[in-house]
Parts: structure tokens; sequence; C-alpha cells
């Protein structure tokens, strides 16, 4: 017999990884196989710090600007994308550069560029100073794409011709949040043109669902992730939204506020796109040593997204 209070876990799937972080780490492990250390990557390739150290570990070198890298070793660009001049200045350097920006960060690129062709000034929603961000507002000349956070932000934009406007938003965001900054746009801009298919990324959505659909069976909700992550913070956000009383960040099990968690008898467990699942066991076993713990799963949708490598990886050396 055990005398550990008893304690349901229910574990949110899809969580973690996503097919655009798999990529990118592979890119990592993939350009150290092939070239050798030291591989030098352009800021945190994902946001994540254990995954950065174990990869640092292998032979990566982690710099915020490319000036930072020699010019005879390959650098690699992280996965949430870089402004247009980044690839440009390497290429005048004639340095390796290896893209590893998600596919789905790509196509929003795309299409900012796409309806810059067609005359149109786009409007970004997101989070300033988010690499991501930082890296689609590059893709057009300054002044080419506006940001806004916040739906109050829409009524205080000052546009060219409110008649040739388009927006794209930031894959990572809260699809509920979004919904509304969206409607306000809407409503300002009646001729505003969005996305063919909604820029947040599948993961994004599937993680945010899963949340919502553990929520009513728990008193708390832990996520891990990094704090500059900001699918992982929406996951927090989310949790809240639905009613968790206690929904709280943590980048590993040393981070969970057992206090807090005190009388408490079913809690959440998620984790954000760059966290891997190494560290999800690693806060079930904490749970393990304190109470009479049984893990469920709460699974909303199955995923089976996979990205190619680029190909000069995929080549011989």
């Amino acid at each position: 017999m055990t005398d550990l209070p008893p304690l349901t876990l229910y574990l949110a799937a899809p969580r973690g990884f996503c097919a655009g972080v798999d990529r990118a780490i592979k890119i990592v492990e993939m350009a150290i196989e092939k070239w050798g250390a030291p591989v030098f990557v352009r800021h945190g390739i994902v946001h994540n710090r254990y995954v950065v150290e174990d990869l640092r570990a292998k032979g990566a070198v982690f710099v915020e600007e490319l000036d930072d890298c020699p010019d005879d070793r390959p650098v690699i660009f992280s996965a949430h994308g870089v402004p247009k001049s980044v690839p440009a200045a390497a290429q005048a350097r004639q340095m390796i550069a290896v893209d590893a920006t998600c596919p789905l960060v790509t196509k929003v690129h795309n299409e900012a560029q796409r309806h810059s062709e067609n005359g149109l000034q786009m409007v970004m929603i997101g989070h300033a100073g988010h690499p991501e961000t930082v890296g689609t507002m590059g893709q057009l000349p300054p002044g080419e794409v506006l940001l806004v956070e916040t739906a109050e932000d829409v009524a205080t934009l000052t546009v060219r011709d409110p008649s040739k406007l388009a927006y794209i938003t930031q894959t990572t965001l809260s699809v509920d949040d979004t919904a509304g900054i969206v409607a306000a746009l809407q409503a300002r801009f009646p001729a505003i043109i969005g996305p063919h298919k909604e820029d947040i990324c599948y993961a994004t959505t599937n993680r945010q669902a899963a949340v919502k659909a553990v929520a009513p069976k728990i008193d708390a909700l832990l996520v891990i992730g990094a704090p500059n992550s900001s699918n992982s913070k929406r996951l927090v956000e989310v949790g809240s939204a639905a009613g968790c009383a206690y929904s709280q960040l943590i980048q590993r099990a040393t981070d969970i506020d057992w206090r807090a968690l005190q009388g408490i008898r079913a809690v959440g467990v998620t984790a954000g796109a760059s966290a891997p699942e190494v560290l999800v066991n690693e806060v079930i076993d904490a749970f393990r040593a304190r109470y009479a713990t049984t893990v469920e799963m709460v699974e909303t949708a199955v995923e089976n997204v996979e990205f190619k490598v680029p190909r000069i990886l995929r080549e011989a050396v």
C-alpha cells in the first residue's frame, strides 16, 4: 500500500515537437555530420534551452547576428525565419548557408511577397520583436508591413490606401485572440484580403485545442516550454481562458511549484512545439515521486506532418 495522495495527470495530445522544429533540429545535426564542428546557428534554432544545450554539446555555436560568424564555416538560419537581408549578406560573403525556416513560416513570407507584388500593403498580426515577426516583416521594404498586436491597435492604424490591404499573421498566435483582431481589421477595412488558408500553423491550433479539451477535467495546467516561446505562452493563456485557475509555464520539472499544487487532484500537462518529450517524462516522474499518479491521455488530433530537409544536406559531401 502507498501513503502517497492520489492524483491524475492528463497528458494533452498533440503536444511537444512539431514538424518544423523536428526538421530544424535535424538540419543542425546533419550539418555537423556533413561539415564537422563547429557549425554556426544564427539565433537559437528553436526556443528551448534544453534543445540548444544538446546541440551545443554536439558542436553547434549559437550567435545572434551573422557578423558573429566566420566566412569559412556553415551558418544555419533558425526555424523562425530571417529578414531577406540576412541570406543576402551570407551570399555576399560566399558562406555556406542552410535555411531551417519552418516551411509554414516560409508560406507566410511568400504570401506577403505575392500581395506586395500585387500592390497591396500588408498588416501583420504578431508580437513585436519576436524573431518570426522580425523575419516576416523583413521580407518587404520598410513601411510595407504594418504590425498590430491587439484589436485596439487596429483603430490607430494609418494605411496608404484602405482599398489595397492584406493581412498575414505570425504562425504561433492564440487562435481565439487572433480571430478578434481579424474581426477588427475587417470591420475597419472591409476590402482587406486574408490568407487563402489560416496562417496560424496546424501545430499551434492542435495544441491549443488539446488544452481546451483537457481544461474541464483539471485543477491546474503545466505547460512545458521556454519563456521566449510564443506558442508555449499562448498555451498558458488558453488554459486560463478555458477556466484553469492555475495555468503555469515551466521549463523543467525543477520549476514546479509544489506548494501551489497542494490539495489538487487533477493536473493537465502539455508542451510547446519546441519542447522535447524527455522533459514531459521528467515531469511525470516528478509527480510519481510525490503522488500515487494515474496518467491519462487526452488526444484531440493525430499529427503525421513531415518536412524534408534542404537539398544541400541530402547531397553527399
